[in-house]
């Protein structure tokens, strides 16, 4: 959510010498109402479909509860030092990122930039998970729910092949919502329904906008390293750190705001968040692997029953097996003509089976709210939550893109703000239209997973870096003294200037190396003959636009600072006397 946003009017009294720069900064901006909105849209922002659909898939894949252990200490020595360094940043330098790290070196506004680009890459696929959430929620008044039975064949004889080699979750989802290609390489054209959704999510972001900112597992998984690089990253982005929307949201903060506090607070309850949601996911994944299992068994039970004239009910699931064999060895040729259909039913497999993103959101989740009582207002609740979840992401994203356009005086002076963020919507809109395409689903799994990762971690990296070595950290912290009246503890002066940098070095090391080690990337394609996901390989024109994501972000921290370099030569050797 976006609260009421005040200006502070001058007393007329200056502060004493301490507070001498916080006041030229404080002048004529606009600031929170008061520190609970700013905390409320911190947790807004940061509490997102990350803790439903990622952070329980981690867990599942990691040791299950040990997988915590990693977790807790990720958020000890890098989530909230790097929280509580990005919203310190907003509140002394009261802009946003572009405006705020030119302050602190000209050189360093390409980090701004940067932020700005990465904002603007996660705006565009962002909001279609809104669009898919409203898709949903108009369906869910339906009786029964579209995704809960398999639709008829042509000939209206039984139920689509495609549907019954799946699922009817599956379906609905890769077939009903996205009306997918067998590919990448088939784009298809923008597909209506999807896209009137779409709209109708921007249009909500852009109402939200002007109105707001007016008024116990397996131990030994310890070992292993990706259990700990997933915790980090996971505490990372769940975050939303790098973005420059924390720096936003903290540049209308008043000076002397206990920002600290409010760090600890945000990431208590964000990693809070997660962990709810995972015994929530948990307790889905189990009733769905117990619905699946015993669907399983119930068909076994049903094919052995009908090939031998066994009688009705003779056959359970608890002497299931002991039959099999009897039959196997008794009547071994007929046995052998019908092994081929029988199922392979285990329970353990299908609690095995790890599903994140829009899979666990749109399929695994379905599947389980079609099995309950009055499913339909479990659905309708289901689908607001994650509505409510996705836009207060998406609120803080457009907040990142709106703050530098709108601190911009060139740009403010000749737009007011409603048409510079009613811009940002319509051109993120428009471009997001190519997500609801036939194989929209396959390039917003390339934004997601290429288009923040290594930039994020560059980004944060440079900001850690910036902050205590370009600035200085003993003048950041007499800044933070002077603003809040409080001193900087040892804690937070350690994990900025040595464990959060070689720990976020670490991160990209290993995911450069991953890249490399991975050789051709892949994706996952929906094949409708199967009724299951395939794999294949990205061809070269997907190969290009990752690589084009990539480095459209990570490469304006350098560019810009060569500009700066090249301007401000420039400018030297224009003023040299003539001799």
């Amino acid at each position: 959510m976006r609260l009421a946003i005040k200006r502070r009017a001058s007393s007329g009294q200056r502060p004493g010498p301490d507070g001498e720069r916080a006041w030229d900064m404080e002048k004529a901006r606009p600031q929170w109402g008061n520190p609970l909105q700013f905390v409320f849209a911190c947790i807004s922002y940061a509490v997102g479909l990350g803790n439903v659909w990622r952070f329980p898939y981690l867990c599942q894949m990691y040791g299950g509860g040990s997988f915590l252990v990693p977790y807790v200490i990720m958020l000890i020595v890098e989530g909230m030092p790097l929280l509580y360094l990005e919203l310190a940043v907003g509140q002394r330098m009261r802009q946003g990122s572009i405006g705020a790290w030119r302050t602190i070196s000209p050189y360093l506004s390409g980090v701004g930039v940067a932020s700005v680009v990465v904002s603007f890459f996660l705006s565009m696929y962002y909001n279609v998970i809104n669009a898919w959430g409203f898709w949903y929620l108009f369906h869910s008044f339906q009786d029964p729910l579209p995704w809960s039975v398999c639709p008829l064949n042509g000939n209206r004889t039984g139920y689509d092949e495609e549907c019954e080699k799946a699922s009817s979750t599956q379906y609905f989802w890769y077939r009903k919502t996205l009306n997918i290609s067998p590919s990448i390489q088939e784009n298809g054209g923008v597909q209506w329904e999807p896209a009137l959704c779409l709209t109708l999510a921007w249009l909500v972001v852009y109402l939200c906008i002007l109105r707001g900112t007016e008024s116990t597992g397996k131990m030994e998984q310890l070992a292993n390293p990706k259990a700990w690089i997933n915790a980090a990253t996971q505490i990372f982005f769940s975050l939303g750190l790098g973005f420059g929307s924390l720096i936003a949201f903290a540049s209308y903060n008043e000076p002397s705001n206990n920002c600290q506090k409010h760090a600890i607070i945000v990431s208590i309850i964000n990693s809070s968040t997660s962990i709810f949601a995972s015994i929530v996911t948990f307790s889905i994944y189990g009733f769905k692997a117990t619905f699946n299992y015993e669907n399983c068994l119930n068909k076994v039970i049903l094919l052995l029953t009908n090939s031998f004239d066994l009688e009705d009910g003779f056959l359970t699931a608890n002497n299931l097996e002991e039959v099999k064999d009897y039959l196997a060895s008794t009547y071994p040729s007929k046995y052998s003509d019908v092994f081929p259909h029988i199922r392979n039913c285990s329970l353990e497999s299908e609690l095995n089976t790890a599903v994140q993103g829009t899979g666990l959101a749109f399929i695994v989740y379905t599947e389980a709210i079609k099995n309950m009582e009055v499913s339909q207002l479990w659905s309708v609740l289901y689908f607001f939550m994650l509505l409510m979840l996705g836009m207060g992401s998406m609120l803080g994203n457009t907040a990142a893109i709106l703050t530098p356009l709108t601190d911009s005086k060139v740009i403010s002076s000749y737009l007011p703000k409603e048409a510079i963020s009613g811009l940002v919507c319509l051109i993120n809109c428009a471009i997001g239209m190519v997500f609801t395409m036939e194989a929209g689903n396959y390039w917003f799994d390339i934004f997601n997973d290429y288009a923040a990762t290594l930039s994020l971690l560059l980004i944060v990296l440079v900001e850690t870096i910036a902050v205590c070595y370009v600035y200085g950290l003993k003048r950041f912290e007499s800044d933070l003294q002077a603003m809040t009246g409080r001193s900087l503890n040892w804690y937070w002066k350690a994990m900025w200037a040595f464990v959060s940098p070689v720990l976020i070095i670490s991160l990209f090391v290993f995911y450069l190396s991953d890249y490399i080690l991975t050789g051709t990337l892949q994706y996952q394609a929906w094949d409708a003959t199967q009724g299951q996901l395939v794999t294949k390989d990205y061809p070269p024109h997907a190969l290009a636009v990752i690589g084009l994501l990539v480095a459209s972000s990570t490469m304006c921290i350098p560019l810009v600072a060569l500009g700066t370099f090249i301007r401000n030569r420039l400018k030297r050797g224009g003023s040299s006397p003539v001799a």
